[in-house]
């Protein structure tokens, strides 16, 4: 997989999303709408430690991953 994009939903539920469509078209229509916020080129770390392979499995099968960042505690 060369690029993967980058989507957060913008309906308040905090979901983003991985897929290799730029356009985001793959992406579930319920959790969206979705703006695309960037873009990881091929061989580059996802953000927040999150296993890049495992991404591009979901991406592979099912067209997106979806994720949302972990709250954390004070």
């Amino acid at each position: 997989m060369t690029v993967i994009h980058i989507f957060s939903s913008t309906n308040g539920s905090g979901l983003h999303a991985f897929t290799d469509d730029a356009e985001g078209s793959r992406l579930p229509v319920r959790h969206g709408p979705w703006k695309h916020t960037s873009r990881v080129p091929a061989g580059r770390d996802l953000p927040h430690g999150i296993a890049r392979r495992a991404v591009e499995a979901a991406i592979a099968a099912h067209g997106f991953q979806m994720w949302r960042p972990q709250k954390t505690t004070a």
